[in-house]
């Protein structure tokens, strides 16, 4: 079972930025625990951040032609503004679920909008770093139920 894990712009700078907001945890720190949570759950992953949107919807189209089960993804800023991440995971039909560091839905009302919620099995908000593992979880459990994997 392959997923990829894509998150989007500033969120490299995890540890810097308004740690108040997303926490002390380094981007570095993460991709960490990603490969711990995916040894324990016995996936492969691939993590992949861009701060641009075509460096996204690349990736996305790379990910259907690579093969991956599952896409875990945090657009970041781009979950307000962007159709075309949204259409990039529509037309290739991989199973994603969204996810926020933060309580966007506490945020200020932009931050409420999501245009690729529509297309996702799942969002999953406010749950810091955590909400990561969280989707993984999710993701394999969604997987082997639905035996999307073949």
């Amino acid at each position: 079972m392959n997923i990829a894990i894509i998150n989007g712009p500033n969120i490299n700078l995890l540890g810097i930025r308004e740690k108040e907001i997303y926490g002390t945890c380094a981007y570095v720190d993460l991709l960490n625990k990603y490969d711990e949570w995916a040894k324990n759950l016995g996936i492969e992953i691939k993590a992949f951040q861009s701060n641009v949107e075509g460096e996204i919807v690349n990736f996305i189209q790379e990910a259907y032609f690579d093969k991956f089960d599952g896409i875990v993804i945090n657009p970041a800023a781009y979950t307000h503004t962007s159709i075309a991440i949204l259409d990039a995971l529509k037309a290739t039909n991989i199973p994603t679920i969204e996810v926020h560091i933060s309580n966007v839905n506490e945020r200020e009302d932009f931050r409420k909008f999501s245009y690729i919620k529509e297309y996702c099995i799942k969002s999953i908000v406010g749950k810091g770093i955590e909400g990561y593992r969280i989707a993984l979880e999710e993701m394999k459990k969604y997987l082997e139920e639905t035996k999307w994997v073949i």
